[in-house]
């Protein structure tokens, strides 16, 4: 039996883990850590990983960037492996997180849904056979509520299909501070947050007579959750290193 410890249990994405867990064979939460504990929960949580009595075998966490230290000192005394869900990471708080992989495994991913990783690879594929004829625009669109912007999964897919392109692209957030003309090297990266919407995603790719969107819309937060299960079950017992959804998917 896998323990699992989700940290930000008293939270949405941590509801959501809860009941993907309680679906699941071979695997369960034992604990969690969060400020706010809903009456629902019946399992143990306290407000550090410090306090944690229960053994743990793996760290699902949704919560929020500035939570990485206890995670990791948690990770560091008990080597258990760590599902990372959050983003919005510091470029040291991201060094601190790949050091600590030389230790433990680490699954990190800026999204666990398999229907986006899908959308990733369409458009690697599609910035090869396009190429620069076609320019490049990433619309991603989350509630009212979320913090970092643009996001972690819009980043994500921007570096991917950079990769596709000799020398790469150059980022431009929105383009309210330029007054100029799009270069041929631009990817436009925009953001949008408004009300309950759980996460959206388009790719456009522009060319001359003609657009093609590859889009991928959440609409449960469900789907995140049952990837993050996955990924704990894959991760559990693994040598230390960095873990991604596309070496999970290729078994």
């Amino acid at each position: 039996m896998i323990n699992v410890l989700i940290y930000g249990i008293g939270g949405k994405m941590g509801a959501n883990v809860l009941a993907a867990l309680a679906d699941q064979e071979g695997i369960q939460a034992v604990c969690g850590v969060d400020k706010y504990v809903p009456d629902t929960v019946k399992v143990p949580v306290y407000s550090s990983a410090a306090d944690v009595k229960e053994k743990v075998d793996v760290v699902i966490d949704f919560s929020r960037a500035e939570t990485i230290d206890d995670i990791l000192a948690f990770a560091k005394k008990t080597r258990c492996a760590l599902v990372l869900a959050t983003t919005g990471y510091s470029s040291d708080q991201q060094a601190k997180i790949d050091e600590m992989s030389k230790l433990v495994p680490v699954f990190q991913a800026s999204n666990f849904s398999l229907g986006i990783n899908l959308l990733i690879d369409l458009a690697k594929k599609a910035a090869d056979v396009l190429g620069l004829a076609y320019d490049v625009e990433i619309v991603e669109a989350h509630h009212n509520m979320k913090v970092d912007a643009p996001s972690g999964t819009a980043m994500t897919i921007a570096k991917e299909i950079a990769g596709e392109y000799e020398g790469g692209k150059e980022f431009v957030y929105g383009r309210h501070e330029t007054n100029k003309r799009r270069s041929v090297n631009e990817m436009g990266i925009h953001a949008i947050r408004g009300g309950t919407i759980v996460g959206k995603h388009d790719v456009m790719f522009i060319g001359k007579d003609e657009v093609i969107t590859i889009a991928h819309e959440a609409q449960s937060r469900m789907v995140f959750a049952v990837g993050a299960v996955r990924a704990a079950k894959f991760v559990a017992g693994k040598t230390p290193g960095k873990y991604t959804m596309s070496m999970m998917l290729a078994q």
